[in-house]
């Protein structure tokens, strides 16, 4: 556990969802993060995505030493690491989480692994950001019954709001099922490209079918965004006058005032 010199709040828990890859969840997982704890709050990542790219990004090696979600799943407690940031603080990703969906299937509540696990934690963050795979499986759903709500990132390229309705509906079975309190965060606009009648396009059609549910915030396509995973570093400690990390720090500042 973690003895701040804060009172105990009640972390809010964001679930990063998209089935499609590519569409910078893991981006805004590293980037949502290190901003809010640059604002002062303190943040946990969970990385539940087998291929670890929020670990890396966060300059954590992968690992299989008893401490990754691997472990939440499985109803252990591993304390999250540290990272190089202040206030930030990760869960890493393990490969073993490749073989939990099927160690997982015949267990009782299996959908709530991750709630439980999350839920002494709760005390000690002002936000749980946890980074899904890109598909509706079981980590996803367990995502989902642990989450307040749902963050959706969408990329502004054909075929953006292509399986959108299919992570709507799952969202939808979930919230009558298993979490009726599961709301929607809001949709992010990521990869977009002012100098394209592309983007532009894209980004009204998806404002028009999410009306203001959209973040006003847009996250530009940008090559320093997309070296600085490569660094182990968020966008903020890798360049913070770039494009990305004013977009990341403003659309920090919306998921607050939110």
């Amino acid at each position: 556990m973690f003895h701040g010199e804060h009172p105990p709040v009640k972390a809010r828990i964001l679930a990063l969802v998209n089935q499609k890859g590519g569409v910078g969840k893991t981006t805004t997982a590293v980037n949502l993060g290190a901003s809010l704890a640059t604002l002062e709050k303190r943040v946990l990542v969970v990385d539940l995505d087998p291929q670890a790219n929020t670990t890396s990004g966060l300059g954590l090696p992968k690992r299989s030493d008893g401490t990754t979600s691997y472990e939440l799943l499985r109803g252990e407690a591993p304390a999250p690491h540290a990272t190089a940031f202040p206030n930030l603080f990760l869960v890493p990703s393990s490969r073993d989480l490749v073989g939990a969906e099927i160690e997982l299937v015949g267990e009782p509540e299996r959908e709530f692994r991750l709630a439980r696990a999350l839920s002494p934690h709760r005390g000690e963050f002002d936000y749980i950001l946890v980074d899904c795979p890109p598909s509706l499986g079981l980590l996803t759903v367990n995502a989902l019954c642990a989450a307040d709500a749902v963050l959706i990132p969408i990329q502004c390229e054909y075929y953006a709001l292509e399986g959108v309705s299919d992570l709507l509906d799952t969202i939808g079975r979930v919230r009558e099922g298993l979490n009726p309190g599961l709301g929607i965060e809001g949709v992010l606009l990521t990869m977009y490209d002012e100098r394209t009648n592309l983007s532009r396009q894209v980004a009204a059609d998806i404002r028009g079918h999410f009306g203001s549910t959209v973040y006003d915030t847009l996250i530009p396509r940008s090559v320093r965004l997309a070296e600085a995973p490569s660094f182990g570093k968020p966008i903020l400690a890798y360049d913070v006058k770039s494009r990305g990390s004013e977009a990341y720090l403003k659309l920090a500042g919306e998921v607050l005032s939110r």
